[in-house]
C-alpha cells in the first residue's frame, strides 16, 4: 500500500514553489543591483554639484529619473511575488531571501539619505549662485525712478523732420 503524499508535497506544488522562489530571488538581486547603480549615480551627481557643472548635473538627474522609474517598475513585480512567497514558504530551508530583503532595505535607506544630501547640496549651491548673480549685476542709477518724474530742463523734439 502506497501512501499518497499531502497536497503541498505534490510535484506540481513543489515545482511552483521552486519557480516562485527562483524568480523572487532573481528580482530581488536585480533590484539590489539597480539600487547599487543608483547609489553610484548619486555619488557622481554629488561630485558634479560640487564642481558646479550644470550639464553634468542635468545628465545625472536624467539618469537618476530613469533608474528610479526602473526601480519602481521592478517593485511592482516584486510585491505580488513577495505575497506569493510568504503564502507558499512554510519552511525556510536554505532560504537567502531574508538576507536579500535586508540588503535591499539597507540600500534603499542609504539611497534615500544620499538623495536627500544631494538635494540639500544642490539647494545650497543654487543659493550661492543666486547671491553671486545678484551681486554681479551693475547698479542701475534709475532703478525705482520714473523717467517722466525727473526734474530738469524740458526738451523739445522736432518730429516734422
Amino acid at each position: 500500500m502506497s501512501a499518497v503524499p499531502p497536497e503541498e508535497l505534490q510535484p506540481p506544488v513543489v515545482q511552483q514553489r521552486v519557480a516562485i522562489l527562483k524568480r523572487f530571488r532573481e528580482l530581488l538581486k536585480s533590484q539590489r543591483d539597480r539600487f547599487k547603480t543608483y547609489l553610484d549615480t548619486l555619488e557622481s551627481q554629488k561630485k558634479a554639484i560640487e564642481n558646479g557643472s550644470a550639464d553634468e548635473i542635468v545628465s545625472h538627474v536624467d539618469l537618476e529619473e530613469q533608474i528610479v522609474a526602473d526601480i519602481f517598475s521592478i517593485q511592482k513585480v516584486i510585491d505580488p511575488l513577495n505575497d506569493m512567497y510568504r503564502a507558499l514558504a512554510k519552511s525556510g530551508e536554505n532560504d537567502d531571501v531574508p538576507d536579500l530583503k535586508a540588503a535591499l532595505e539597507g540600500l534603499r535607506t542609504e539611497a534615500a539619505a544620499r538623495s536627500k544630501r544631494n538635494q540639500e547640496l544642490l539647494s545650497r549651491r543654487m543659493t550661492t549662485l543666486n547671491t553671486e548673480i545678484a551681486s554681479a549685476r551693475p547698479l542701475n542709477p534709475y532703478r525705482g525712478k520714473s523717467l517722466y518724474t525727473q526734474t530738469g530742463a524740458g526738451t523739445v523734439i522736432d518730429i516734422r523732420g
